[in-house]
């Protein structure tokens, strides 16, 4: 009940997710969960934004950490924010949780972590990108419940389906 993608490039996992979604939606699976948009001008920082599903709101999990600046541009007050929206509106029982990534945050048992237990003690099928660098937190949270899925969209759908039946 817990699927996972594994994205071997920034973006990889959410443009599959994403399209995932829009399908998913349009075939009238309730749904919740968020797809990350990232935006990056030239010379200018990156922008990155969760879509809550099925409908919105949007809303910014980055910060401007200044000029010539290194470090991770995630806000963690932005990324919490939504996961307590994905949070609450398990209580709606949709069929399935898609989610982005399982990332920095969840690996430090923040983020969507809370969400995605709460999801897989109700029932609920969980399918989340996992970048290959957080691929070992990752497979130390899921333990054998987390199954890889192929970056194929037909496979995709059959998995959803199988674990919405």
């Amino acid at each position: 009940m817990l699927g996972y993608i594994i994205s071997d490039e920034p973006g990889q996992a959410d443009a599959i997710l994403t399209e995932l979604a829009k399908q998913l939606i349009a075939s009238g699976v309730r749904l919740t969960g968020a797809v990350q948009h990232t935006t990056r001008a030239e010379g200018a920082k990156q922008d990155m934004a969760l879509h809550l599903l099925p409908s919105g709101p949007q809303i910014g999990i980055s910060q401007d950490l200044g000029k010539g600046a290194t470090g991770c541009s995630l806000d963690p007050e932005g990324l919490e924010h939504a996961a307590g929206l994905i949070a609450a509106a398990l209580q709606d029982t949709p069929q399935l949780l898609l989610l982005n990534k399982f990332g920095k945050q969840e690996a430090e048992g923040q983020g969507f972590r809370a969400a995605i237990g709460a999801a897989l003690s109700e029932g609920i099928p969980v399918i989340i990108g996992v970048g290959r660098a957080k691929l070992p937190a990752f497979i130390e949270f899921s333990g054998d419940f987390g199954e890889e899925l192929p970056h194929d969209m037909d496979a995709l759908h059959a998995w959803c389906r199988a674990q919405m039946a």
